[in-house]
């Protein structure tokens, strides 16, 4: 019998590999568990996602390709949830993550933390960095 576990599923129309090798970069306790592409048969195309499962600080993660089109993509009413160790990780990762992205809330102090960010990635993927009151 399989262990019951909640994972965060991350589907892209394309990309799902460079995004998940992207944020594998930025943290040091990062891997790939498993990856399946599909084949010359399909029914994706040929050396695409079919379902990749990575870890990120401990935590795992689930990302797909899919080869057909939806009318929805990703949304900021559901985020990543990073509590930084330091003010220079917040930094850093909020300017990675910034770049070709946008924010949804700069860099500041907004009382319910001591340093806070929230931006969309490059690929839609929305991250809410903080740096939390000790």
């Amino acid at each position: 019998m399989v262990e019951q576990q909640i994972k965060t599923f991350l589907m892209f129309e394309g990309g799902a590999e460079k995004a998940m090798n992207f944020y594998l970069s930025l943290f040091e306790d990062a891997e790939v568990v498993s990856m399946v592409k599909y084949g010359a048969e399909g029914p994706g195309p040929e050396g695409s996602v079919m379902v990749a499962v990575f870890r990120l600080a401990g935590q795992q993660f689930m990302c797909s390709d899919s080869y057909t089109h939806h009318g929805f993509t990703f949304t900021p009413s559901v985020s990543l949830f990073v509590d930084c160790a330091d003010e220079a990780e917040l930094e850093r990762l909020y300017n990675a993550l910034l770049e070709g992205g946008g924010a949804l809330m700069p860099l500041g102090e907004y009382g319910f933390s001591k340093k806070f960010g929230w931006v969309n990635d490059r690929f839609g993927v929305s991250w809410q960095l903080n740096l939390p009151h000790n």
